[in-house]
């Protein structure tokens, strides 16, 4: 199974309702960091890429046809290689509005797990996360408004740079179903659009956010 949609955006920009949208659609599964928490044995491949090792990406994203949110919005471009008939969705939302997200989830998180009681296998995910989004991403200064948003921004002209127009949906979740239908060319389902990854549905999934 190849990929059939690319998700070039960051994470906090919706992701997870994206996720289940594409879903929905019949582009399922969609990989997405959640995958990796539940399916830990995928945890090697990435722990590889994200080190600069090659990877076969047909088998990275065994048994999945579309993909959003870290770590493989980090590969975009190795993704568009491996599977150049994909589409990529690139999911934004107003920089400020993410910036408020993302500071309070992923960059707290980043920051706080060091000290946290979390298993050994979690904790190696959260050690690649931070270089791949803290360091890699963000040049350490993942904490730092301006250059936190100044890499998000920059994110979103490069996708604009690199991928044909035809191929490239650039979208906000507030949108709704119709442009996401109209670029996938799909009927748009009779369902309400999908809402999920509000911020206590993120520290949940760690046992609760810390102090």
């Amino acid at each position: 199974m190849a990929l059939k949609v690319i998700g070039s955006g960051f994470g906090r920009t919706g992701t997870k309702s994206i996720k289940e949208a594409l879903e929905v659609l019949g582009f399922g599964p969609c990989h997405h960091m959640y995958e990796i928490v539940e399916n830990l044995d995928q945890l090697p491949n990435w722990q590889a890429l994200v080190g600069g090792q090659d990877r076969d990406w047909n088998g990275v994203y065994e048994g999945y046809s579309s993909q959003v949110d870290w770590p493989g919005a980090h590969f975009w471009r190795q993704s568009m290689t491996a599977f150049p008939d994909a589409k990529v969705l690139h999911s934004v939302r107003p920089p400020g509005k993410w910036w408020a997200s993302f500071d309070k989830t992923i960059g707290k998180l980043l920051d706080a797990y060091p000290s946290m009681d979390v298993p050994p296998p979690i904790r190696e995910l959260l050690d690649m996360n931070r270089d791949f989004i803290g360091e890699q991403t963000f040049g350490g200064k993942f904490r730092d408004r301006e250059a936190a948003i100044a890499a998000f921004e920059q994110r979103t002209q490069d996708v604009r740079a690199t991928v044909p127009a035809e191929k490239l949906l650039v979208f906000d979740v507030a949108q709704g179903w119709e442009p996401l239908c109209a670029f996938l060319d799909v009927p748009v389902p009779n369902t309400p659009f999908p809402h999920h990854n509000l911020r206590a549905d993120f520290w949940e999934v760690l046992g609760g956010e810390p102090s």
